[in-house]
């Protein structure tokens, strides 16, 4: 709503201040775009087999535990209480798992917000920035994406810059690949200068950190089922003395019996 209040006083400013400068507006669509470069395709669909495979993995575990229950109610006519409270706390603990597993792959810092920052957003920056170059070569005031949240109301095909966009990403790949293949071409090696060291570094140690993260919070699952499947194998060793006990008093009052 903010964004089409902003959208409807800029818009008023334009056409309000047309009389003494002609403001340059233009817009484009975001969508149609990114929708254009292979690589931006091609990091969607790299997220979309993941984003697949991990609800795949969660979808497993779900079915899993539904099974689980279902045993559980079908054999809740003929097993020992124990036997029930043993089972239940079974199920509470895969359903934790479950929990923790959707949080790593689909949480604020999961797999999925990790994968998407590091294959998406780069493109996206790129397109922001042969905006930036062409909106200073042409002098635009306003430029809008017609694809976000902005209500555009109306909108002239030929204020539409997409495929100038498109045009400018396209040269500065060329540029890029050029240069890239100039440099492959020469045959004196160059020594890595202090600042790319550092660069490297610092680029390294965030992967570190990004894999000892995921690590710990993997830690943390395993130490909490380790605890609570050592917690049910007390109750089970317990159960186990008991019922013996039983079975071994019933002995001796039957051995005195006779």
């Amino acid at each position: 709503m903010r964004k089409l209040v902003l959208f409807i006083v800029l818009s008023l400013m334009a056409f309000g201040s047309y009389a003494q400068k002609s403001q340059r507006i233009a817009y484009i669509d975001m969508e149609y775009i990114l929708e254009n470069l292979p690589e931006y395709i091609q990091a969607q669909n790299t997220l979309n087999d993941k984003i697949a495979k991990w609800k795949k993995n969660l979808d497993t575990e779900a079915r899993h535990i539904e099974v689980l229950k279902t045993d559980l109610a079908n054999e809740k006519a003929i097993l020992t209480n124990d036997l029930i409270e043993e089972k239940e706390e079974d199920i509470a603990l895969k359903q934790e798992e479950l929990r923790r597993l959707e949080s790593l792959y689909f949480g604020p810092n999961g797999d999925m917000f990790l994968v998407r920052k590091q294959l998406v957003k780069p493109i996206q920056d790129q397109v922001y920035y042969e905006v930036q170059k062409i909106v200073k070569a042409k002098k635009y005031d306003f430029v809008f994406d017609k694809s976000s949240e902005l209500i555009m109301l109306y909108s002239n095909k030929k204020y539409d810059i997409s495929e100038i966009v498109l045009a400018s990403i396209d040269k500065t790949r060329k540029v890029t690949d050029r240069k890239a293949k100039q440099q492959e071409k020469k045959t004196v090696p160059k020594e890595v200068s202090d600042k790319q060291k550092a660069l490297l570094a610092a680029k390294k140690k965030k992967r570190d950190e990004l894999l000892a993260k995921k690590e710990n919070k993997k830690q943390l699952i395993a130490d909490r089922r380790a605890e609570l499947l050592a917690k049910k194998e007390a109750k089970r060793k317990q159960l186990k003395e008991k019922q013996e006990a039983a079975k071994k008093k019933k002995e001796e009052q039957k051995n005195n019996n006779n």
